[in-house]
């Protein structure tokens, strides 16, 4: 009986070490302690946030782009100097309101907050890729060129301009090949037009006549006796270099300021009140 007994513990002592073993080795020992801290609170980014207008300068039709976000003012860190220097890229026909000028896109820049106004400058400006790839075609010469042109107010500007050939009067040819000192030629009158345009006026007058295409115009006519040129555009434009912020000519572009440099009343900060009246 005795034996029996021993027996049966010890069947059972072999069975609990054998199940003890299984789960060390398929289960690892579980992990009984609580970590410290505990989940992090998700916090809502926007929560944060503050809606400016985006507002473009007085020379185009639409002034309202839209709407930017930007964290609240804390501390030191203003949220006004979160907005300066920010890119905005618009198409033309968008600003104008007219579809026939979306392949050409304007990038402004944010140079000064005006209440909870955002008060753009001209930074660019550029053809889309698709109008690019549509100009070019068999049988003709694709010119090209560039300027660096410096406006009255300061600004120095790396202006491209691209140009294709057109077939002369009287012409039974397929093709309007252009020699290579014809497209010397043509390179010279390009650079010499832009920079005749460009060194007389300010960069408002001169962002004035990118949207009217008076520049493409002038080019095509200086053309005319070395080789008839088509679909002349400025291709695109850069700022090399721009003069120190003048906050007053920023003002004065937007109408907030007159000429003379007296307010407009055009426009207001936010929570402006008028001055009490003396007598009613």
């Amino acid at each position: 009986i005795l034996t029996q007994h021993l027996a049966k513990v010890g069947l059972c002592l072999f069975f609990l070490l054998l199940r003890r073993y299984f789960n060390m080795a398929v289960g690892k020992n579980k992990k009984t302690y609580k970590k410290k801290g505990g989940k992090k609170k998700v916090a809502d980014t926007f929560a944060r946030k503050e809606w400016y207008n985006v507002k473009a300068p007085a020379y185009f039709d639409k002034r309202d782009i839209g709407k930017t976000p930007v964290n609240r003012t804390a501390g030191t860190k203003l949220a006004a100097d979160g907005l300066r220097g920010r890119v905005f890229e618009v198409a033309l026909g968008d600003l104008r309101n007219d579809d026939d000028n979306k392949y050409r896109k304007f990038s402004l820049v944010c140079e000064e907050v005006y209440g909870r106004d955002i008060l753009l400058n001209f930074h660019g400006m550029a053809l889309t890729t698709d109008k690019l790839r549509s100009l070019v075609k068999k049988w003709q010469s694709l010119i090209e060129a560039f300027v660096d042109v410096k406006t009255t107010d300061g600004y120095v500007l790396r202006i491209f301009v691209i140009g294709f050939t057109d077939k002369q009067a009287n012409s039974t040819k397929k093709t309007c090949y252009a020699q290579s000192s014809q497209a010397r030629s043509i390179r010279q009158k390009m650079r010499e037009v832009v920079a005749s345009n460009a060194n007389k006026l300010d960069l408002q007058k001169l962002v004035k006549r990118f949207i009217t295409e008076s520049i493409s115009s002038d080019i095509i006519k200086a053309t005319k006796r070395i080789y008839p040129l088509h679909n002349v555009f400025i291709r695109k434009v850069k700022i090399v270099k721009k003069p120190k912020i003048d906050t007053a000519k920023v003002y004065e572009m937007h109408g907030i300021l007159a000429s003379g440099g007296k307010k407009s009343g055009k426009t207001q900060t936010k929570g402006y009140e008028p001055a009490p009246v003396e007598s009613v």
